[in-house]
């Protein structure tokens, strides 16, 4: 397990670097699959190379088609939503929910760390929880967010 973590920070560190040099054995690839995030930034990142690494660009609530905020005012209708979204851009790599090495939760309330912890166990039913960090900050990057999450996965080949 040491070795796999060990392995999985060494793989971080240096992908960048060697995704971005032709011939080295790694390739970077960028997908937008919402209209509205399209030159705005990636929703996904993936590096492949020994394993496949996945990027999930913070996930929220957003509604795919044209990015107007779902759940208003109701903090686990949107980390549920937000979930529903990470499995199914993982899928589209060819990884899951115990693929997920990193997580980071951004809240804008502080109070709603009871829910983040209950929807997130649900999210990781049956699965080793990843690595988390969890943060509660002032504003999201669209008006009417409660919860927004970055995932770093890491796929077999």
């Amino acid at each position: 397990m040491l070795r796999l973590i060990a392995s999985c920070v060494l793989i971080a560190f240096y992908t960048p670097a060697l995704a971005q040099t032709p011939g080295a054995g790694f390739e970077k690839k960028n997908y937008n699959y919402s209209e509205w995030t399209k030159g705005r930034f990636s929703e996904v990142v993936t590096v492949t190379g020994p394993g496949k690494m996945i990027f999930l660009a913070g996930v929220g609530a957003e509604a795919e088609k044209d990015g107007s905020i779902l759940h208003q005012s109701d903090f686990l209708a949107q980390c549920r939503y937000a979930y529903e979204k990470i499995r199914k851009l993982l899928a589209q790599h060819g990884a899951g929910m115990g693929d997920v090495v990193k997580l980071t939760s951004y809240v804008t309330d502080i109070r709603s760390r009871e829910d983040l912890n209950k929807c997130r166990s649900e999210a990781f039913t049956g699965v080793a929880l990843p690595a988390h960090t969890f943060l509660a900050i002032s504003q999201l990057a669209r008006p009417g967010m409660l919860v927004e999450m970055d995932v770093i996965a890491v796929a077999a080949r």
